[in-house]
């Protein structure tokens, strides 16, 4: 009997420090940023303007805005939880060869940013990233596609919703994203109890429905890291217009590896939900 009760004991020992380990390792669990910027467009030969952007909070953060002639608008690029902005040039030169100029902003605590990621924080980021290009570069909210990939697509889909329908976007464009943090550490972690320990929320899926948009899903049944499942279940949320494209590939390289399929569906959206409606 004693040695049942020792056992016991042990286990929920176990059991509770785990579960205390899984908490105050959660910013470090979700933000896996790198200060060196490796490459910048000017390595690629694009003219580009590297920014500092001073957010309401008072945290300077870096941004570049990459511009094309006579661009048909403007992506506000809204990155994942790893890396900087240096390890996106080949996504902003899909953009690039769409015809649409991009800014793209490190989170703070992420390359040259100032400061230390937090979920307020990034989306007082990416609010910061919005103002300028709406109120310094005079950029009308409807010629402004939001776009998220990965945990950067929780961001988006706040952003989005944040600004309201008088100021909505051209679009939002979700990209292998999660419905939210809690559900993604109950997928890892079933033997927890995640949402009651989770600091983190980034509800994707409670915010889509008010964003006032056109909204593009993009998924891959092949992501090993977020569900296909959390695609369908935010483009079933997002309110009309909306459209789904199934990519092919793994989480960090199915918009690479789908090749044409991926440009492809971009250039079928913007024709079909953005671009026409600005003509």
């Amino acid at each position: 009997m004693h040695s049942t009760m020792t056992i016991a004991v042990i286990l929920v020992l176990l059991y509770l420090g785990l579960a205390g380990w899984v908490y105050v390792r959660q910013d470090a669990m979700v933000f896996h940023p790198v200060a060196e910027i490796s490459l910048t467009p000017a390595d690629v030969g694009w003219e580009y303007d590297d920014l500092t952007l001073s957010t309401s909070d008072g945290v300077n953060i870096n941004a570049w805005f990459v511009p094309v002639e006579d661009a048909r608008g403007v992506v506000l690029f809204c990155h994942g939880n790893a890396g900087n902005i240096g390890h996106r040039l080949d996504s902003i030169r899909i953009f690039r060869d769409l015809g649409l100029s991009v800014l793209i902003f490190d989170y703070r605590g992420f390359g040259r940013s100032e400061g230390r990621p937090s979920e307020f924080g990034t989306y007082l980021d990416a609010q910061t990233a919005w103002a300028f290009l709406v109120e310094e570069k005079g950029v009308e909210p409807g010629r402004i596609i939001i776009f998220g990939r990965s945990l950067g697509g929780a961001v988006a889909a706040h952003l989005a919703a944040h600004v309201g329908r008088e100021k909505a976007p051209g679009a939002l464009i979700l990209e292998s994203t999660f419905t939210s943090l809690p559900d993604m550490a109950a997928r890892l972690y079933p033997f927890l109890p995640v949402r009651w320990l989770a600091k983190y929320s980034y509800n994707t899926l409670g915010r889509i429905s008010d964003v006032h948009a056109p909204v593009l899903v993009v998924h891959s049944p092949g992501d090993e890291i977020i569900p296909y499942a959390n695609g369908q279940a935010l483009y079933a949320a997002a309110p009309e217009p909306k459209m789904f494209l199934e990519i092919s590939g793994g989480h960090n390289s199915g918009f690479l590896s789908s090749g044409a399929v991926y440009v492809e569906g971009l250039d079928v959206f913007f024709e079909q939900h953005v671009f026409a409606k600005n003509r």
